[in-house]
């Protein structure tokens, strides 16, 4: 990827809900059922669906602690091989889920030399083949943890949710000589909230209520990407 040092502003965005209509759930989902023969898979789907409804209760209360708890369900998974399905995922999953507003958005920041890089909380090698499509410049993602070729099914790092994607923002901004002031973010939830206000131009994408609210009540710039 090309090295953004020396690019003065940058256009941040998060992926899921914003660049494209999925989530870490559904990730998980094409990756386990991926590993089996389909009438397998379908089995395994009907015992995993009575979590969900625990899931989007813990996501209410806390993203942070529904991620932290979410990616445990990676544990035991081999690394190498969830890696190579990430690839294949893209293709046949994820590519046509990416908004075509979307695209465009990205490719007239990098005709005016705007440096691209994703901030999400999903996970770095589910990105990374997105992020090579798009010719995004750099991926802030969080990553599992490895043992003996297995995902041990804990993040190496904090979830990069709501104030962490703010701080990680900062910190790419200082590492390299970027003006925030000057900088774009996209996003779509309320934990991107904190994203959004640390650039001098943010930029709400397909919100739910309250964040459209803030938009309107700020005079943010508001999009609808089907």
């Amino acid at each position: 990827m090309p090295d953004p040092n020396g690019k003065k502003t940058v256009a941040f965005f998060d992926v899921d809900g914003t660049l494209l209509k999925s989530t870490i759930v559904h990730y998980y989902i094409w990756m386990r059922s991926a590993q089996v023969p389909r009438l397998l898979g379908l089995i395994w789907l009907v015992g995993f669906l009575p979590k969900i409804a625990y899931y989007l209760i813990l996501d209410r209360i806390s993203r942070t602690r529904f991620n932290q708890v979410f990616y445990r369900n990676y544990r035991g998974m081999d690394a190498t091989e969830v890696k190579a399905l990430s690839a294949e995922m893209f293709e046949t999953y994820l590519r046509p889920k990416i908004f075509s507003e979307a695209v465009s958005q990205i490719q007239e920041h990098q005709e005016q030399g705007t440096a691209i890089v994703l901030v999400t909380g999903s996970l770095d090698f589910i990105v990374q083949p997105m992020a090579n499509y798009l010719g995004v410049d750099v991926v802030l993602a969080p990553q599992l943890h490895e043992q003996n070729g297995r995902f041990t099914g804990e993040l190496t790092t904090p979830p990069l949710i709501g104030e962490q994607k703010a701080v990680a923002i900062q910190e790419f901004a200082e590492q390299h000589e970027i003006s925030l002031k000057d900088s774009y973010a996209y996003g779509d939830s309320q934990s991107d909230l904190p994203m959004l206000e640390c650039v001098g131009n943010p930029v709400v994408v397909n919100p739910g209520k309250a964040l459209r609210q803030k938009a309107l009540d700020s005079d943010w710039e508001l999009n609808e990407w089907l």
